[in-house]
């Protein structure tokens, strides 16, 4: 058991469901009253569940939890190989006993290589989708989140992709939404801009896919990191504000863009991280002259630092292709490793800046050389008001075991305005 891994955790609540009594606008109708339940969800990885069990997990924060990953097979199907298989019975078991919807992710970054194939025909179409009716009828759930990384785009490097992939995607999504039940659970993780068409450009009209999903998941994390030639936030709030290197996406911009191409506020889920990335950084790049700690420095992509006890020294991914440590660090993991206090203010001897635009933390060990940029509470606080304040459906956060001690799941549930789980019967 990891030293500092606790409680934490999020969950979904659909159009559909009824475990929630806080409510936003439903902006799609004529009616000021009309409303739809928030979302309060995390994914729960079932190969950290050794460390991170269902009996971690607060509940009663929580309205929907998704369990991760089923992966796509090129024969229309989908496998748990990874996932812990046999967890899933018991997580859906409790998650219903709880008053949580119960659901699943299909694909995500090493489990998308084989969407495009699966949905490349009509008879392609009708084969996944009697697959996962039976896969969703199987083990009881409540709704499937179809996480493909990308439509239309190489994600992982070996995943089958055709221009005509988010065309195919609407098929398929139009299917199954006719063969599922009137009240399962329909959602996609997306990201920060809508997919690609036949063109390589963003669709500037995604109404038909919005008229089928309950809601999109808008990943908003994995934004800057060391494929990137300067450290930047992982997750920013904002970057309208940001220079042109720095403007690649945010929670503002992402917003503004999904609902710009026809994607009703209300159906859109923000998409939280509870980890950071690590970078080497000389000192030199690192502070200023004045001993104030820089937001993007230049660092060693060379020296990639070692992660939190989740990550390897080594890692292969589902192409073949080996590679060095993630340097993903949890806020377990901050703490863990000294750059943080059990209650999430940097440790003594730690250097710790905010990017004012961004509004994301950043932590610096001047001694290991190892720059951490990450969530903390005012930054999930931040998060949680811009939820309030646009009509944002809710928040999903990457993954339940990443928190210590609910820290980053109280506070964006106290700035969105969701009711104090305490005080309801």
């Amino acid at each position: 058991m990891l030293s500092f891994l606790s409680l934490g955790l999020l969950a979904l609540p659909a159009a559909h469901a009824t475990g929630s009594h806080f409510t936003a606008r439903d902006a799609s109708t004529d009616s000021a009253n009309s409303t739809v339940d928030m979302v309060a969800a995390a994914w729960y990885t079932g190969w950290h569940s050794e460390d991170f069990t269902l009996n971690n997990v607060s509940w009663d924060k929580y309205t929907h939890l998704i369990y991760s990953f089923a992966t796509t097979l090129p024969t229309a199907n989908v496998s748990l190989n990874g996932s812990d298989a046999e967890l899933l019975p018991q997580f859906v078991y409790t998650a219903q006993g709880n008053d949580v919807k119960a659901m699943v992710s299909i694909g995500g970054w090493g489990g998308s290589t084989a969407f495009s194939e699966n949905m490349a025909t009509q008879d392609n179409i009708t084969n996944f989708v009697e697959a996962i009716v039976g896969f969703a009828d199987q083990y009881g759930l409540d709704g499937i989140d179809f996480d493909w990384e990308y439509p239309g785009k190489q994600g992982i490097g070996c995943n089958a992709v055709s221009e005509n992939d988010t065309a195919n995607y609407l098929a398929f999504l139009q299917a199954f939404r006719a063969r599922a039940a009137p009240n399962f659970i329909v959602t996609a993780s997306v990201p920060v801009t809508p997919w690609v068409g036949a063109n390589g450009s963003s669709l500037s009209n995604v109404s038909d896919f919005a008229a089928v999903l309950d809601w999109v998941n808008v990943m908003n994390y994995d934004v800057h990191g060391s494929w990137d030639t300067t450290v930047g936030p992982n997750a920013p709030l904002n970057d309208t504000c940001a220079n042109a290197t720095a403007a690649v996406g945010s929670a503002v911009s992402a917003v503004a863009a999904w609902t710009a191409a026809g994607m009703p506020a209300h159906q859109i889920v923000l998409g939280v991280a509870g980890y950071g990335h690590s970078y080497f950084v000389d000192p030199v790049a690192a502070l200023a002259t004045d001993g104030a700690l820089n937001a993007y420095p230049a660092f060693n992509a060379s020296e990639q630092p070692l992660g939190d006890a989740w990550d390897n020294a080594t890692n292969t991914d589902v192409c073949g292709v080996v590679t060095g440590p993630s340097g993903v660090f949890d806020l377990w993991g901050l703490i863990d490793a000294g750059f943080l206090n059990a209650n999430g203010s940097a440790a003594d001897g730690i250097h710790y800046i905010v990017d004012g635009c961004s509004q994301t933390p950043y932590v610096y060990n001047e001694t290991s050389q190892v720059m951490v940029s990450f969530d903390d509470a005012p930054s999930f606080g931040a998060k949680g008001s811009f939820i309030a304040d646009n009509n944002v459906r809710g928040f999903a956060m990457w993954e339940a075991g990443s928190d210590y001690e609910d820290i980053l799941l109280d506070a964006i549930r106290s700035a969105a305005g969701f009711p104090d789980e305490s005080s309801e019967c």
